[in-house]
């Protein structure tokens, strides 16, 4: 199976890339909130229950998928400060054990772009973060960037190019990757 795996700021449109990517490839999108909501009414966030069940979702919704023999799936997320760091060792360890090439490509935008996105309506589909200033706090505490990510394969800027435009040099690069491996063999 192939994972794309999407990580960046609030608002920096992984979400928005995911669902182009998506259209795009035929891969499935499994983003952030469909393992945060669920639990929110129950859980307080942040909890150890609600970080439990959270990262066993996430981890458990990929290795099906891959043990279903999905081609692709894309996986938006954000390592904020409730995410254990070791989720992302746990996270390699389950590619290795069922063949899952990982293809990890940070989105970036510059602050003042972040805080213009915030409080739009789409962000209210899902719980997500919409409040410039509960944002400003976490980003100065250094919450939303709590540990180390995968070196990306790609970096993009969100606000110097469209979400289509975004979902087709990660098609691009994706197809380049795969041409790579496949002439290593």
């Amino acid at each position: 199976m192939k994972l794309i795996f999407l990580y960046g700021l609030p608002a920096t449109g992984k979400f928005t890339i995911g669902e182009e990517l998506a259209r795009s490839t035929g891969y499935k999108l499994f983003h952030y909130y469909l393992a945060v909501d669920p639990f929110l009414p129950i859980f307080d966030f942040g909890s150890q229950p609600f970080v439990d069940l959270r990262e066993t979702m996430w981890l458990a919704v990929i290795e099906r998928a891959a043990m279903n023999h999905i081609p692709g799936l894309i996986f938006t997320f954000l390592p904020e400060y409730t995410v254990r760091p070791q989720f992302i060792t746990n996270l390699i360890e389950l590619a290795a054990r069922n063949h899952i090439e990982i293809l990890a490509i940070e989105l970036t935008c510059p602050l003042e772009e972040v805080k213009r996105r915030l409080n739009t309506p789409t962000r209210r589909r899902f719980q997500k973060l919409d409040s410039i200033e509960l944002f400003e706090a976490l980003h100065d505490t250094g919450a939303l960037s709590s540990f180390p990510m995968p070196k990306p394969e790609l970096s993009l800027d969100t606000s110097l190019i469209s979400p289509s435009e975004a979902a087709q040099r990660i098609a691009e690069l994706w197809t380049t990757h795969l041409d790579y491996e496949d002439k290593e063999l």
